[in-house]
């Protein structure tokens, strides 16, 4: 999956050392809302073992991690990663991050829709939702613009690392068939 300035790829081994810088340079930025998957690729060799893991997931159909690739450069930019699957409700949520210097320029906006589409497809999915905190504004746009609409808040979904538990907000993508 591709465009004129970014396409999509599969974790691979060799992207560790990219991964890891990735993070490290948006490390403020993805402190609130990615701590785990932060937390899993602060050396070169954590996202040496972050990758076999999440190809391991995607091989089981548990997971699926993507990266967002600048098409000149092939520096990573950005995360996409399909989780909490069930398979027999037909159900995947999405979780994203995309480097500051990238922002708010429709770029994770069409990696979504480009994604939803290939999750329903390829992967027979009917649901994708979308969970964010009302004040990632940015994250509540993507949704909004690949067409995902509120459903509900849920309440004290989120616990953030050392923090109260939180309330998020509930987007949902119908697959038209």
């Amino acid at each position: 999956m591709s465009n004129n300035s970014f396409y999509i790829s599969e974790l691979e081994q060799t992207d560790a050392s990219m991964l890891h810088k990735f993070m490290m340079d948006n490390v403020k930025r993805f402190v609130p809302y990615l701590p785990y998957t932060l937390a899993k690729n602060l050396k070169v060799e954590a996202s040496e073992e972050y990758i076999a893991a999440q190809q391991q997931k995607m091989k089981h159909k548990l997971e699926y991690t993507f990266l967002l690739k600048d098409v000149t450069t092939n520096a990573i930019f950005a995360l996409i990663i399909l989780k909490d699957i069930d398979w027999q409700k037909g159900i995947g949520e999405f979780a994203y991050c995309i480097d500051k210097q990238k922002e708010n320029k429709g770029i994770m906006s069409s990696a979504i829709t480009k994604f939803s589409n290939y999750a329903f497809t390829s992967l027979g999915l009917k649901t994708l939702q979308i969970v964010s905190h009302k004040t990632n504004i940015a994250s509540i746009k993507v949704a909004t613009n690949c067409g995902f609409i509120w459903k509900k808040t849920l309440k004290n979904e989120y616990a953030p690392p050392n923090a109260p538990t939180i309330d998020m907000e509930l987007y949902e993508l119908q697959h038209e068939r």
